[in-house]
């Protein structure tokens, strides 16, 4: 079939023999679909070979990007069936399921699914790398047809197979360390969470999650349906939707492993889960903080996996352009005074803290920090929990590090006036006090701190700098290729007319390396703002966010999408990535 579609392009003129010749060499190489291998090659585009296709087999032809597919129809059609075809169903109205098919002339795919379905298919035209797209988003990768199955088999019962549940890499080892010694209340909550296959199947998820670098495991209930998604590289990505009657069960399971009460289902809970798993032959110790959240159709699950390998600690590897890293060290070498870092959830915030810290970690100095939670243990660093429960609030352990003699305080979050007017006041005795805020770039911070009660000469003679980050995702090295983007495009989003006529532009073309993503991995983006006096003067003569940063652009400081436009021109991001994440 796939010669089939080479010669009828090659008689149709869209393609010449010479490029029909290197799509067949390249094909033989990669073992992709001629199709995709001629798009790959740039002799044909998507968009010309779906429409060829479709005036061909005389079928309409949609962009699956531009087209929601109701969850209730992707449920119809398994996800083997869709990516050993190169399908995915699109609608369905009485007993005519809708299918879009990169080859509408398979008719042994066409008889499978109308089999599998017991619907009448009719078939339209996408371009093979949509459709691929579709799988992704719908069913998950390759690893979630696994979880699925496993998943309907204890659905059904189906116990023995759960032997081949837990890979070879993950041992007993892992599952005995976190069931022992733990007591649960509710007689039938805990029967239907200490059930062996549901116990192998939670712990499968976890391991999955880990072995795929993901940062967060969401589990969602819906009325009708679970849901299982990944956050990976920032993005959540749906893995697969377990049959709901386990909702209540795998809730209870993480719950047990978590030491939650399993009964209160009317209020938020929050735990952690230690567990040891052995990857690729090498044992890991990981922490898993779960936050398990009651919704209208149950409780939705929220796991975050604190991994120590992931943490970097060496701050020249976190993406610092170099002028804002010695801005950054000077301002950290300094023995007195604060500096904030900002930025929304999830925007590398506690790393950059760490990596500060420990950078600043000798013998000769106290170092002690607040944090809700601890996500990682530093060697030499007291670390403290808050548990606002009992009333230890960051307020209540800045008041008592005071009594302890610290040299560096390390604040979590600064949330408040009281816990803001005690840092300050900390950093204008002596200490070199390291915090955050929620703030969309670094000069807004001032205004924060003023809205929340700190007097202007307070913020100008105590903050010597504020940082604001955001994280973008990497082009993945394996698949990296150049694409050509106009130059009025690139002014447009902030270079400068020199730089587009000579930058050149990447992204990741998506292989089996990066899950078919174009991207592997997240580098940090900076706005350093280092107070000197003319800031000082501003702040203390009411100067607004603009003004301040208008005159620190002047003073050199690169802006968030300044920093993106570096790491596109260095080949390190994309586009995308820039804009979904800064503003000009």
């Amino acid at each position: 079939m796939s010669k089939r579609l080479g010669e009828m392009l090659l008689e149709a003129g869209l393609i010449t023999r010479e490029q029909l010749e290197r799509a067949l060499d390249y094909q033989r190489e990669t073992g992709k679909r001629i199709g995709v291998c001629l798009v790959e090659l740039g002799y044909i585009t998507e968009e010309d070979l779906a429409d060829f296709l479709s005036k061909k087999h005389g079928v309409p032809s949609i962009n699956l990007r531009h087209f929601e597919i109701d969850p209730a129809v992707i449920r119809l059609v398994p996800a083997e069936l869709c990516r050993r075809y190169m399908l995915v169903p699109v609608s369905k109205s009485g007993a005519v399921l809708t299918i879009a098919m990169a080859d509408p002339a398979d008719l042994e795919a066409i008889t499978q699914v109308e089999f599998a379905t017991s619907y009448t298919v009719e078939p339209v035209v996408a371009p093979e790398t949509m459709i691929e797209e579709a799988i992704r988003r719908y069913y998950g990768g390759e690893h979630a047809i696994d979880l699925a199955r496993h998943a309907e088999e204890v659905a059904a019962g189906a116990e023995p197979s759960f032997e081949e549940l837990i890979d070879e890499e993950l041992g007993d080892e892992a599952m005995e360390e976190i069931v022992d010694d733990i007591v649960v209340d509710a007689e039938a909550l805990a029967q239907a969470a200490e059930q062996r296959p549901i116990i192998k199947l939670v712990n499968k998820i976890l391991y999955e999650a880990v072995k795929q670098g993901a940062s967060d495991v969401h589990i969602e209930p819906y009325e009708k349906e679970l849901r299982v998604r990944f956050r990976i590289d920032g993005i959540l990505h749906p893995i697969f939707t377990p049959p709901i009657k386990l909702r209540d069960a795998i809730t209870s399971r993480i719950k047990v492993m978590a030491r939650l009460d399993i009964a209160e289902k009317r209020l938020p809970q929050d735990g952690r889960i230690k567990m040891r798993m052995n990857l690729g032959g090498r044992k890991k110790t990981l922490d898993f903080r779960v936050s398990v959240l009651p919704t209208i159709w149950g409780e939705k699950t929220v796991i975050r996996i604190l991994d120590p390998e992931r943490l970097f600690l060496d701050m020249t590897k976190l993406g610092y352009e170099p002028e804002s890293l010695e801005r950054f060290d000077r301002a950290i070498s300094k023995p007195w005074g604060m500096i904030l870092v900002t930025g929304p959830t999830g925007s590398g915030k506690t790393n950059t803290l760490y990596s500060a810290i420990s950078r600043l970690n000798t013998p000769e100095v106290n170092i002690i920090t607040a944090e809700d939670p601890v996500e990682f243990n530093l060697h030499g660093i007291n670390q403290v929990q808050v548990n606002e429960a009992i009333g230890l609030t960051f307020a209540a352990a800045l008041r008592s590090f005071l009594r302890q003699d610290p040299n560096i305080i390390l604040v979590g979050e600064i949330r408040d006036f009281e816990t803001a007017e005690i840092a300050i006041k900390a950093a204008l005795t002596g200490h070199l006090v390291l915090s955050t805020l929620h703030t969309n770039d670094a000069p807004s911070t001032i205004t924060r701190l003023m809205n929340m009660g700190i007097e202007p000469f307070l913020v100008a003679t105590s903050v010597h700098l504020v940082q604001a980050q955001r994280l973008v995702r990497r082009i993945c090295p394996e698949c990296k290729e150049e694409v050509k983007i106009p130059t009025q495009t690139l002014i447009d989003i902030g270079f400068t007319p020199e730089e587009a006529k000579s930058v050149k532009i990447y992204k990741g073309r998506g292989c089996s390396n990066c899950n078919n993503t174009g991207y592997k991995g997240r580098i940090g983006l900076f706005e350093v703002l280092e107070f000197d006096d003319d800031i000082r003067e501003m702040i203390l003569s009411g100067a607004s966010a603009l003004e301040i940063r208008r005159v620190a652009i002047e003073k050199g400081m690169i802006t968030l999408r300044r920093s993106g436009l570096i790491k596109i021109m260095n080949g390190i991001t994309t586009i995308e990535e820039v804009l979904r994440e800064t503003v000009k």
